[in-house]
C-alpha cells in the first residue's frame, strides 16, 4: 500500500490510551504504532514487552508512526500501566467464565467517546499475542471489549485488533462522508447547465429521428435524464459531452 502522509492535510489526534500487556514481537509494536496514528491515537504504553524497549524492529514496522513510539511509556506491571485513567476497557476473545459485561467494539467506541468528551482519561487493554489477557488484568477493566466475527475462527493478530478498536473510535468523531466526489480543477455542474445540456440532446435526438413514437418520448426523455444525473457531472464533463454531441450530428460549434 502506497504512503498516506499528507503534511498538507490536519492531523486528527486525541483519543483513549492504547496499552499492550507483554506484547512479544517489536514489529507487532511498531504495527499497532502505524494502527493507531492512523486512526488518530497518540499515547501507547508498553507492559514488560519480551524483546525490551526501544525496539529497531518496532521502528521499522510502525512507517513512519514515530509520533507513537517516540512518546511510548513503559510499565512493569499492568496495574501501574493503568493507574491514572479513570475509564479503561479491555480486549478479549474467550469469556473466561467471567461475570463481566462484554460489549462489542462499535459500542465501546461510543462509550469511550462520551468519556473523553467529559474529560476522563480513558484506555484500551490489548493482551499478549499468544495468550491474551490473564484474569487479574481484565478485572483491572470496567467493560471487556470482544469483537463478533466468525465464531470458528475469531483469530486477530494484535495490531488488527488495535486497528479494529481504532477505527470504530475515529468514527465516532467527525465522520467524514461515505463518498466524494473530486473534481479536479472544475466543478460540479449546476442544474442549468445540466438542464441546458439535456435540452441539446434531446434536440438533437427528435432531429435524427431517435424518438420514433411520440407517445414513449416523455418515459425516454425521463430515463435519459436519471441516467445522466447519476453520473454526477462537472461543468468540464458537461461541455465535453456538449462537444461529442456536436460532432456526432455534424454540426459545428455555435450552428444552431
Amino acid at each position: 500500500m502506497t504512503s498516506g502522509k499528507d503534511p498538507n492535510r490536519p492531523s486528527v489526534l486525541g483519543g483513549p490510551t492504547i496499552i499492550l500487556v507483554q506484547p512479544q514481537l517489536g514489529e507487532n509494536i511498531g504495527a499497532c504504532a502505524r494502527a493507531m496514528l492512523n486512526c488518530g491515537l497518540t499515547e501507547l504504553r508498553l507492559v514488560k514487552p519480551r524483546d525490551g524497549w526501544p525496539n529497531e524492529k518496532a521502528v521499522a514496522a510502525a512507517s513512519g508512526a514515530d509520533l507513537v513510539l517516540d512518546g511510548a511509556k513503559l510499565y512493569e506491571t499492568t496495574a501501574e500501566a493503568v493507574a491514572d485513567l479513570n475509564v479503561v476497557f479491555a480486549t478479549t476473545v474467550r469469556t473466561r467464565g467471567m461475570i463481566q459485561e462484554f460489549i462489542t467494539p462499535r459500542t465501546a467506541a461510543t462509550e469511550l467517546r462520551a468519556h473523553f468528551d467529559a474529560g476522563h482519561k480513558t484506555g484500551v487493554l490489548f493482551g499478549p499475542e499468544r495468550t491474551g489477557l490473564v484474569n487479574d488484568d481484565l478485572t483491572l477493566a470496567e467493560k471487556l471489549i470482544t469483537v463478533p466475527l466468525n465464531p470458528s475462527f475469531s483469530s486477530l493478530n494484535l495490531a488488527q485488533a488495535v486497528l479494529l478498536i481504532g477505527y470504530e473510535w475515529f468514527q465516532t468523531g467527525e465522520i467524514p462522508p461515505d463518498r466524494v466526489l473530486h473534481t479536479g480543477q472544475t466543478r460540479p455542474a449546476t442544474k442549468a447547465e445540466l438542464l441546458n445540456f439535456f435540452e441539446h440532446l434531446e434536440g438533437d435526438l427528435d432531429r435524427t429521428g431517435f424518438f420514433t413514437t411520440p407517445e414513449k418520448r416523455p418515459s425516454m426523455v425521463r430515463t435519459l435524464r436519471n441516467a445522466l444525473e447519476r453520473m454526477q457531472m462537472t461543468e468540464q464533463e458537461v461541455r465535453t459531452f456538449h462537444g461529442v454531441i456536436a460532432a456526432l450530428t455534424g454540426r459545428r460549434k455555435g450552428e444552431p
